[in-house]
């Protein structure tokens, strides 16, 4: 590994840590116009994610709207709609191939909505560890500056058969090594290049995660612009189990 993906490692609780742990509990609340713009506004209220930290599988409750459950797993993908009482609604054992061509005014049903959710999640709280899983690649490229800082940043490459936002990823640190930004383009959004920040670093059983993050657009000269947000991500009540 390289130096600063070991100082990476080791801000944010190190290896060992993360390599004792099975699963992860924590509430997130997600916000913004990016969820209108899919026509699903009930995703807006607090919900208990429940994640496996050794393999990609995560649930959401309540999801979307009503008592909902949403399961996302991977090898093989599948994502389940759930009611309260544990009844299935509806399931698919494809679910990234139900995404239809994207343009500014696509809506997603529940099943495209927990296959974002899902994968997006799972690999924000699993990060920067994932870096050392099977198929990730980490190298690191030129610094970046920004905000009268200079982070070092790590390109990341994941295999195509661990869901994730897409392939190629950027990841900058702070002199802390903590997480100050994330570059990716989603695939179900058209690849749409993204600027994501993470802010408010919170600890909980010896690892650390992100209280506040903020997604942006992100220009062609790779500078974000700030003036909105279609996302916004809050993350509280972490427990490692």
């Amino acid at each position: 590994m390289s130096d600063l993906l070991d100082g990476v490692l080791a801000a944010h609780g190190g290896l060992a840590r993360w390599q004792a742990a099975d699963q992860l509990t924590a509430t997130i609340e997600v916000d913004g116009p990016f969820w209108d713009w899919r026509g699903r506004p009930g995703i807006r209220r607090p919900q208990t994610m429940t994640m496996d930290t050794r393999h990609q599988r995560i649930t959401l409750a309540p999801f979307s709207d009503g008592s909902l459950t949403a399961l996302f797993s991977a090898w093989p993908a599948r994502v389940e709609i759930r009611e309260g009482t544990g009844a299935l609604l509806e399931a698919s054992d494809d679910p990234l191939a139900t995404y239809p061509p994207y343009t500014d005014a696509v809506t997603w049903d529940r099943i495209q909505l927990a296959y974002f959710m899902g994968t997006a999640n799972w690999n924000y709280m699993a990060e920067p560890f994932l870096f050392t899983y099977p198929g990730v690649t980490a190298t690191e490229i030129a610094p970046w500056s920004e905000g009268g800082e200079t982070w070092r940043r790590l390109a990341v490459t994941f295999p195509a058969e661990l869901p994730n936002h897409n392939r190629s990823q950027t990841f900058y640190y702070g002199d802390d090594r903590l997480l100050r930004r994330m570059d990716y383009s989603p695939d179900v959004t058209g690849n749409s290049p993204i600027a994501h920040y993470a802010f408010e670093p919170i600890t909980a059983g010896g690892l650390v995660f992100y209280g506040r993050r903020s997604v942006h657009l992100r220009n062609p000269d790779g500078i974000a612009d700030l003036s909105s947000a279609p996302i916004t991500i809050r993350t509280s009540a972490v427990t490692v189990l």
